[in-house]
């Protein structure tokens, strides 16, 4: 089988790399702006014709879509998810490959849902970020391409290769501040928010299920439970050794007088949970890497950043 894997340098993109290549059915061929891509091309500024020529010459049987950005000004986030992606739609509809596409959306595309809901495929999307709208916007896009597609909504992938940016590098690199700083007391703010965890392994294991299936339209890929960050810090905090207390900032201030940072600025709310049946009856796909497993990973690479 011919894959061709769009944003294999991203965080999601290397695991898929990974599981993808370790399938000795798998032909893997990597596109990207990078140079250790196998193919250069920029989808937020390439053509579809271009991209097109380049399918009709390798003819892929898969093309899985993991490209995108997570920050960034409304701007930047339209051109790099939603019109990118555009151009991968655009493109096989004009190839005659007939590859199939396995597209990495995300759980922002929902917005915030109700505590102790657990959101299904078939809940209304109303997303409370730039963010969230550009990934909505690119996923409509590919449900409504008539192509033979899936977008796998993905909640809050967490484990080995973190973002020091994201919500869980930056809780991991605080506490390896205080640690090596030897103040004992972490200061933190919004421990009360809850999100679905799922380790990015296991992420890339439902991309492999998705490319060999034949389910279409959108699946789910969470834990399906919702984790206080506060639980995260305590896990986090035994896998490090951190005996030092932690303050929970409830003001509207960090400590130092600085603007409170919200740990998840995804416009999602207090409350997150993934309803994950569809992943389990469509794809025969289950979560399998704990939470602890993904934060000590996390805490590893920390430990060793200087």
């Amino acid at each position: 089988m011919r894959v061709l894997l769009i944003g294999a340098n991203g965080y999601l993109g290397r695991h898929v790399a990974d599981r993808l290549l370790a399938d000795p059915a798998v032909q893997l061929t990597a596109l990207g702006r990078g140079d250790d891509a196998d193919v250069r091309f920029d989808l937020s500024t390439g053509s579809p014709g271009a991209l097109t020529r380049f399918l009709d010459a390798v003819h892929p049987g898969v093309v899985v879509n993991c490209a995108g950005a997570t920050r960034g000004g409304a701007r930047d986030l339209i051109r790099h998810n939603t019109v990118a992606t555009a151009t991968v739609c655009e493109s096989l509809r004009r190839s005659g490959c007939g590859a199939r596409l396995v597209h990495l959306g995300c759980a922002a595309e929902y917005g915030p849902s109700p505590a102790g809901s657990s959101t299904g495929e078939d809940a209304v999307p109303r997303p409370g970020s730039p963010y969230g709208v550009s990934k909505l916007a690119a996923s409509e896009l590919v449900l409504g391409s008539g192509l033979d597609a899936i977008v796998l909504r993905v909640f809050s992938p967490v484990g080995p290769g973190t973002p020091t940016g994201s919500p869980l590098g930056r809780l991991a690199e605080a506490m390896r501040r205080v640690m090596q700083q030897g103040d004992g007391e972490l200061r933190l703010a919004g421990l009360a928010v809850q999100r679905d965890f799922v380790d990015v392994r296991d992420v890339a294991r439902a991309v492999h299920a998705a490319a060999l299936s034949a389910a279409q339209g959108v699946v789910n890929i969470g834990s399906g439970r919702a984790v206080r960050l506060r639980e995260v810090v305590s896990v986090l905090g035994r896998v490090a050794g951190h005996t030092g207390a932690v303050h929970e900032m409830d003001d509207q201030h960090q400590a130092g007088g600085g603007p409170q940072v919200p740990p998840y600025p995804d416009g999602c709310g207090p409350w997150q949970q993934a309803d994950v049946r569809s992943a389990r009856d469509r794809l025969g796909w289950r979560p399998r890497i704990g939470l602890e497993e993904s934060l000590a990973d996390i805490w590893m690479e920390a430990a060793c950043r200087i």
